[in-house]
C-alpha cells in the first residue's frame, strides 16, 4: 500500500478528505484467534471501487500538472 492512502488532511480541520480509506468503518483488524477468512460484502466491494476511482482521479490530476510543468514554452511575440 502507498503511504498517501493513509495520510490525508482536511482543509477545515487540518485534514484533507480521503476517498480511499475510512478508519471508522474499518473492521478488518484481526486477532490471533481469528482463523476464518473474512468475506467480501457488497459494501466492501463498493469501497474498493471508490478507492480505485479516487486513485484514477488523482493520477489524472497529477498527469495534467506534469504536462503543464514540462510543456514547451509559448513562442515569444515578435515585436
Amino acid at each position: 500500500m502507498l503511504l498517501n492512502e493513509f495520510i490525508y488532511f482536511e482543509k477545515d480541520n487540518g485534514l484533507e478528505s480521503n476517498d480511499r480509506y475510512n478508519p471508522f468503518t474499518d473492521k478488518s483488524i484481526l486477532t490471533s484467534k481469528d482463523l476464518r477468512k473474512t468475506r467480501l460484502t457488497l459494501g466492501m466491494l463498493n469501497d474498493l471501487r471508490k478507492s480505485g476511482d479516487a486513485r484514477e482521479r488523482e493520477q489524472k490530476e497529477d498527469l495534467e500538472f506534469v504536462k503543464l510543468m514540462y510543456a514547451a514554452p509559448p513562442p515569444e511575440a515578435a515585436a
